[in-house]
C-alpha cells in the first residue's frame, strides 16, 4: 500500500499545479487495522485526508478530478472507493413569526393551545397520558438544532468538523421541534419529553457529504439512540449511505426519512427513505391529500403533514416550513412513544405497529405509503412493557424482547 500510495501523491502533486476541478473521494477500508495502515501512509505521503472516521473505516480526500484511483482501489485493504455525494435538505421556509409568544396560557400540564394541527393530526397527544417519550432517545441528523425555549437538547456531535452542533441554517431547530418540542414556551411536538441529541452533519446552507452523515449514523449507534430521523436525501446511489444505514438497522434503531420534495413526476424516492430498514415518510396537507411537491415512487411507507407546518427556530423564534422535511419527524416523534412506551420492541415490530394503524388516504402506496400516522392506535396496538430509564443503553434489546415482538 505505501507505494500506490506514493504514486497517488505525485498525482496529487501534478494535478494542484493545474487548474482544474477538485472531486472529494472517500475511501472505504475492509478493518481498521488496514484503515490505520492506509491513513499513516497517506498523511506520509502529505496527503491531509478531509475526513477520517475510524469507527466507519472511511478516509475521504479532496483530489484533482484526474486522478486516477484504479490501484488503490485494487488493495487487498480495500473495500472501495466511491465519490462523496452530497446530499441536501428536503424543506423550504415559508414565513417567520414572532418570537412572542400570542397563545393563551391554560392551568393545566398540558395545555392544547399549544399543540398545533399537525400534531393533533397525527394523534400523538392521546399517547401522552400513558408516556411522554422520556424514556427513548431520538436523534436528529440534519443541520444542528436549537437552541430554543422551546428544545431541551441532550447532546449531539458536529460530523463535520468536530465544532459546534448548534444549528447555523435552521432546518434542523424547526425539523426538532416537529419531534419533540416541550411545549415550555409555544409549541408541542409529538413527543414532548423524549432524550433529543442533534447530529449535525448538514452545512449552513443544507447540504452535507455523505461521509458526513455515516460518520453520524455510526455516532447514534455508538450512542445507542433508539430513533433517528433523516430529513435529507440524494437522488443517486451511495454504497455509503446504505452500508451504514444497514449498520444502524442491525442495531434496532427506527429510522425515519423524508422522501423528497421532487412531485409526482420523479422516477423514484430519493435514499435514504428507500432503503431498507428505513421509514420513508411523504407529505400531506391539511386537507389529507398528498402535497403536490412530495416525491412519488415505491418504499413510501407512510405520510405526515407536511404543509406550511409551524415548529421552532433558531434563538427564540417560529418559522412556518413545508417539505417531506416536515413530514418525517411526526413519523420519527411516533416511533419514540412507541419505543418510550416499550423499550425492548424491535425496530421491525414498531414499524409495523406504525404502518398497520395508518389511515387510508387516497393517492395510492406509491404517493402516500399505507396512509396518514396515527400514532395512538399504533401505541394501543403494542404491548407495554416497563421503562427502565437509568439503565445504561436504552436501546439494547434481550433476545427474549425480540422474540415476543416477533409473536406480536
Amino acid at each position: 500500500m505505501k507505494e500506490t500510495i506514493r504514486k497517488l501523491a505525485r498525482q496529487f502533486k501534478a494535478g494542484r499545479k493545474s487548474a482544474g476541478r477538485k472531486t472529494r473521494n472517500v475511501i472505504v477500508l475492509k478493518n481498521k487495522k488496514g484503515y490505520d495502515l492506509c491513513l499513516r501512509h497517506l498523511k506520509a505521503a502529505g496527503i491531509s485526508p478531509v475526513k477520517a472516521a475510524r469507527r466507519s473505516r472511511l478516509i475521504g480526500c479532496e483530489a484533482p478530478s484526474n486522478v486516477d484511483w484504479t490501484a488503490l482501489k485494487k488493495h487487498p485493504s480495500v473495500a472501495y472507493i466511491e465519490k462523496d455525494r452530497l446530499v441536501k435538505a428536503h424543506g423550504t421556509p415559508v414565513i417567520s413569526l414572532s418570537s412572542r409568544d400570542k397563545r393563551a396560557k391554560g392551568n393545566c400540564r398540558i395545555d392544547p393551545l399549544k399543540i398545533p394541527w399537525n400534531i393533533a393530526r397525527i394523534q400523538a397527544p392521546p399517547v401522552w397520558k400513558r408516556t411522554l417519550g422520556r424514556c427513548a432517545k431520538l436523534a436528529v441528523v440534519d443541520t444542528g438544532v436549537g437552541p430554543n425555549p422551546d428544545l431541551s437538547v441532550a447532546g449531539g456531535v458536529n460530523t463535520i468538523n468536530g465544532g459546534s452542533f448548534k444549528d447555523d441554517n435552521g432546518h434542523g431547530t424547526h425539523v426538532a421541534g416537529i419531534a419533540a418540542a416541550t411545549g415550555k414556551k409555544r409549541i408541542f411536538g409529538a413527543a414532548p419529553k423524549v432524550r433529543l441529541f442533534a447530529v449535525k452533519a448538514l452545512d449552513e446552507f443544507g447540504f452535507g457529504f455523505v461521509s458526513d452523515i455515516a460518520e453520524g449514523i455510526d455516532w447514534c449507534v455508538k450512542n445507542r439512540m433508539d430513533v433517528i430521523n433523516m430529513s435529507f436525501g440524494l437522488p443517486g446511489e451511495s454504497r455509503i449511505l446504505r452500508e451504514a444505514v444497514a449498520r444502524a438497522r442491525r442495531k434496532g434503531i427506527v429510522m425515519t426519512a423524508s422522501v423528497g420534495n421532487d412531485g409526482p413526476n420523479n422516477k423514484r424516492i430519493d435514499a435514504p427513505a428507500r432503503y431498507p430498514g428505513v421509514l420513508g415518510i411523504a407529505a400531506t396537507t391539511r386537507r389529507n391529500r398528498v402535497a403536490s411537491f412530495s416525491s412519488r415512487g415505491r418504499g413510501i411507507a407512510l405520510s405526515a403533514p407536511g404543509v406550511n407546518i409551524l415548529s421552532t427556530a433558531p434563538g427564540r423564534g417560529y418559522v412556518r416550513m413545508s417539505g417531506t422535511s416536515m413530514s418525517s419527524p411526526h413519523a420519527a416523534g411516533g416511533a419514540a412513544l412507541l419505543r418510550s412506551l416499550a423499550p425492548g420492541a424491535s425496530a421491525s415490530c414498531i414499524a409495523r405497529k406504525l404502518v398497520s394503524a395508518a389511515k387510508p388516504l387516497p393517492g395510492g402506496r406509491r404517493a402516500v405509503g399505507a396512509g396518514l400516522l396515527q400514532v395512538a392506535p399504533a401505541a394501543a396496538a403494542l404491548r407495554p412493557r416497563r421503562c427502565r430509564h437509568s439503565r445504561k443503553g436504552s436501546t439494547q434489546r434481550s433476545a427474549k424482547s425480540e422474540r415476543d415482538n416477533k409473536r406480536e
